[in-house]
């Protein structure tokens, strides 16, 4: 294992996994042309699951290559309670859709080609990943990818073992004008402020339940390169300011009272842009699908554990007061 232990700058120097050839298991109630195309989703404890098999379902085979979602394990955490009220629901509904519910993730790999890894319970992530990795199925991790950095990192040092592709992301990193920003349509970005619902769950570091959302986006735009992180919270508010290398400045406001929303301002070079509207799972779901055609993650390695350590970081600098907290403090705690 020591061969594939992970440092900062191989992750930024690598960006992505290698791509991996696909092993075709054949599902006998399936046309030829899905062979290779069958998706397992695990955990229907989340809305995503429903969302991401009803779009497949109903989509004309080229939108979104053929793939469909042909089986699914039910669990998913049986311990929160949220959870716990969806998942019988849920398992009902997805039957609807012509798919398989096994009882095990052992029974969902020998029928399916690709993985959606979809429990809401984010401590489940690692010893489910695992498994799905030493299959050797590509996996997409739906947030969090973990629920801490040292997690994530074992994951992507097991995906390389195993040279299984990995990705994990928020769907808000893929809305309209966060991708024009990054294509450098308005040109360089200076600093960017975001927002999202920030409930907390006490099971989970306070970040990594709800807020990664508005994180993520943060980082979508800014990109790299944090270096010290300041959490001001309050019972109905966060605000999170990170300080790049650069000088450059950027902001998460996570909210726990008023209208829930998404968004944001991206003050760049040549105009100040709006973030937003958040329009749906649509645009995530086709980069998840290039993903698995590919083999190539439209995340950088490097990125998805720096937003980690970012919230790892705000959570340590609420627990002192609101002091600045270093992230590099936060990657040499986890290993780094």
């Amino acid at each position: 294992m020591d061969n594939f232990k992970l440092n900062r700058r191989a992750f930024v120097r690598a960006g992505s996994l290698a791509s991996l050839s696909l092993l075709v298991n054949p599902f006998d109630v399936l046309a030829d042309q899905n062979k290779g195309k069958k998706i397992g989703v695990i955990g229907l404890d989340t809305s995503h699951s429903l969302a991401f098999t009803k779009l497949l379902f109903e989509a004309k085979n080229e939108e979104y290559n053929g793939y469909k979602v042909t089986a699914a394990y039910p669990f998913g955490s049986k311990e929160l309670a949220l959870s716990k009220e969806r998942i019988p629901l849920q398992t009902i509904e997805i039957k609807k859709y012509a798919v398989k519910v096994v009882d095990s993730i052992s029974a969902l790999l020998e029928e399916v080609d690709v993985v959606l890894l979809e429990t809401n319970d984010g401590r489940l992530h690692l010893e489910q990943a695992l498994e799905v990795i030493k299959a050797k199925k590509p996996l997409f991790i739906d947030k969090p990818m973990a629920t801490s950095l040292k997690d994530a990192k074992l994951i992507f040092e097991v995906a390389g073992q195993y040279q299984v592709p990995v990705f994990s992301s928020s769907s808000l990193r893929f809305m309209t004008a966060v991708v024009d920003v990054k294509s450098n349509k308005y040109g360089k970005v200076l600093g960017a402020e975001t927002f999202s619902p920030a409930t907390i769950e006490p099971t989970h570091p306070d970040l990594f339940w709800y807020g990664i959302h508005g994180v993520e986006t943060l980082f979508a735009l800014m990109g790299t390169g944090c270096k010290t992180v300041t959490r001001y919270y309050t019972k109905d508010t966060d605000v999170v300011v990170g300080v790049w290398s650069d000088g450059r400045i950027g902001t998460f406001r996570g909210t726990r009272n008023g209208k829930a929303d998404f968004g944001g301002t991206c003050f760049c070079e040549n105009d100040t842009v709006n973030v937003g509207p958040y329009l749906g799972y649509q645009p995530l779901l086709k980069e998840i699908i290039s993903f698995f055609e590919t083999g190539n993650s439209p995340v950088g390695t490097a990125e998805t554990l720096e937003i980690l350590a970012f919230m790892e970081a705000g959570d340590q600098s609420k627990r002192l007061g609101g002091k600045p907290v270093k992230i590099d403090k936060i990657y040499k705690k986890a290993g780094f």
